[in-house]
């Protein structure tokens, strides 16, 4: 609804209207548990309440409980513009030092050398509880929407041995409201960080094909622009202990994160993408990231020391190309075939 819509409707019927935006942001405040998290949505709140203010009147400056009177304390506020705005300005301020903090825990896990593999997909399709299967985790797990309301990692296996950083991630809704956007920055981080995207959707679901969707074209519309080249993404349908039969989604897994069905099939599949292909290139590689790069990669091929780092032609899998470049590592060209 537009605010004169809300408002006139309130002015006919008397009563407290609310709108699919506002049922969303109560539920998010309702579920916002760690700092950033109710802070995004504070300022999500107060970015959809300031254009709303004039006409409101004194409606507006009683607290009640309910759907739609969470967050940013009306009353507190007194509804006055600029103290709304010094205080949206003051949340952005805090939220780029949480973001800042962000990019360092991710540099820390690029020196870690570990593929990231992020989880995502529609809310209540059971992203949480794969992540707990996959890493023997013990994160919230609630059939409710938006239970998950900020990025969670954890270690895990792909198989023995292979250790890989798992990371959780708020899930999506269909015709995401502008305001909320903000709010899954760190979701859409860990999407343009991943080597590896699971996909996860709920298999049970009568709106699954509409809600499959709805994940890859928000993806496409907020993470991947401009060009940017996606990381591979796998679908895994989830909650197949609850459908008959598997149908669509060719390539795709199907299992069941709570019964732990198929798991060893997703795990396989995991390590085949990540694995998939060897790409041979050239790179240059800077001094800061030698260290870095003879962990990962060994010692590549005709080496050619120039000013600031080495050149080298390696043979390796495509997962491991956005690792190098997070770690300043760029690609020169494709290298030709090895002579054989």
């Amino acid at each position: 609804l537009t605010p004169g819509q809300a408002r006139n409707l309130e002015a006919r019927t008397n009563c407290k209207i609310i709108d699919r935006t506002q049922l969303i942001l109560d539920i998010f405040a309702q579920h916002a548990v760690t700092k950033e998290a109710r802070l995004q949505v504070e300022l999500a709140q107060l970015r959809y309440l300031l254009p709303r203010l004039r006409g409101w009147g004194e409606a507006l400056t009683r607290l009640g409980g309910g759907i739609g009177t969470r967050g940013p304390g009306e009353t507190k506020l007194k509804l006055d513009r600029k103290k709304i705005t010094r205080r949206i300005h003051a949340i952005k301020k805090r939220l780029e030092k949480a973001r800042a903090e962000r990019e360092t825990q991710r540099a820390r896990r690029v020196r870690g050398e570990l593929p990231l593999i992020a989880i995502v997909g529609y809310t209540n399709s059971g992203k949480s509880t794969l992540l707990n299967r996959l890493c023997s985790a013990d994160l919230l797990v609630e059939d409710k929407l938006f239970a998950t309301l900020s990025t969670a990692v954890r270690r895990g296996e792909v198989t023995p041995g292979r250790p890989a950083l798992f990371i959780d991630t708020v899930g999506f809704i269909r015709d995401l409201p502008h305001h909320l956007v903000p709010a899954f920055a760190s979701t859409l981080e860990a999407a343009q960080e991943a080597d590896l995207i699971l996909h996860v959707t709920d298999a049970a679901s009568p709106n699954r094909d509409a809600e499959h969707r709805a994940v890859r074209e928000t993806l496409t519309a907020q993470v991947f622009t401009d060009g940017t080249v996606p990381p591979p993404i796998l679908d895994v349908l989830n909650k197949c202990d609850l459908v008959e039969g598997e149908s669509g989604f060719p390539g795709g897994v199907w299992i069941s994160a709570r019964e732990g069905t198929n798991i060893d099939r997703l795990r396989a599949r995991i390590k085949e993408e990540l694995d998939r292909g060897q790409e041979r290139v050239r790179l240059f590689v800077p001094y800061s990231a030698i260290a870095l790069f003879h962990r990962m990669v060994g010692k590549g091929e005709e080496l050619n020391y120039v000013p600031g780092g080495m050149e080298t032609t390696v043979t390796i899998p495509p997962a491991l190309l956005p690792r190098l470049r997070r770690a300043g590592v760029e690609i020169i060209s494709p290298a030709a075939s090895p002579r054989r």
